[in-house]
């Protein structure tokens, strides 16, 4: 269950979990799964970016909003870790592509300007404790008829590379429930997908698509030597990407 986290404690755990070396390691274009799964399913949802006003919600290091960037986006990136969001703030001060970096919870967005175009916000909503002022956020800072994508951990699918790996399948014994889902860097928090899809349509959002990105087969079975059991990520889908626009 979650009712022992706060928001600020789950910030200050992110926090201390941004080492620069990892920071390092992911400022291009993040971690194996965000280049093989993520990044591609939110660019072709985001669509043409160029001068478009696009927010990147939650930005961490930086890296996808000096990806959108680099496709002529007007990027405003909010950040509330104060080690990615000086680690993102120092990136722009070596590339110069105009990224304009906010350190502040997404739950108490402060005043970005004129409404955007679309906002992102990638593998972010899973990792906030009470997370639908968060997403009510990303809606209000909209233009009418503005485009959300939004990009989680699967809630079916969860920890798929170790239960695949251990039993060569995927096995889960509750989902239903609210929980903890304690990881490497920091905890996420599990909850059903219809969670996330009824604050949606509470907040008047019209669901454009829905993308369960899977693995190339090929990249797959290139690293299956080394890595067993990523070919699960071939059968299922362990991230969970959604478009929807914000009420017209």
């Amino acid at each position: 269950m979650t009712s022992r986290w706060t928001n600020e404690a789950a910030i200050r755990q992110w926090n201390t979990s941004a080492t620069r070396e990892s920071m390092e390691a992911m400022a291009e274009n993040g971690d194996f799964a965000k280049r093989n799964l993520v990044n591609p399913a939110l660019l072709r949802l985001l669509g043409d970016v160029h001068g478009r006003r696009v927010l990147d919600a939650g930005c961490g290091n930086g890296y996808f909003s000096r990806i959108l960037a680099g496709r002529g986006a007007q990027v405003v990136g909010v950040e509330p870790t104060d080690n990615m969001c000086a680690f993102a703030r120092e990136r722009e001060t070596e590339l110069g592509q105009g990224v304009t970096y906010v350190q502040a919870d997404l739950t108490r967005m402060p005043d970005l300007g004129e409404p955007f175009d679309a906002v992102v916000c990638s593998m972010v909503l899973m990792a906030i404790p009470d997370w639908k002022p968060a997403m009510r956020a990303c809606v209000a800072a909209l233009r009418p008829g503005g485009l959300l994508v939004f990009a989680l951990v699967h809630p079916a699918f969860e920890e798929l590379w170790g239960s695949w790996r251990e039993h060569g399948e995927y096995r889960v014994r509750r989902y239903l429930e609210e929980y903890e889902v304690v990881g490497l860097a920091a905890s996420d928090f599990h909850r059903p997908i219809s969670a996330y899809f009824n604050e949606l349509a509470s907040l008047g959002c019209r669901l454009r698509e829905v993308a369960e990105p899977g693995l190339d087969p090929a990249v797959a079975a290139e690293m299956e030597p080394t890595t067993p059991g990523i070919d699960g990520y071939v059968h299922l889908p362990n991230f969970l990407i959604v478009s929807a626009e914000a009420p017209a």
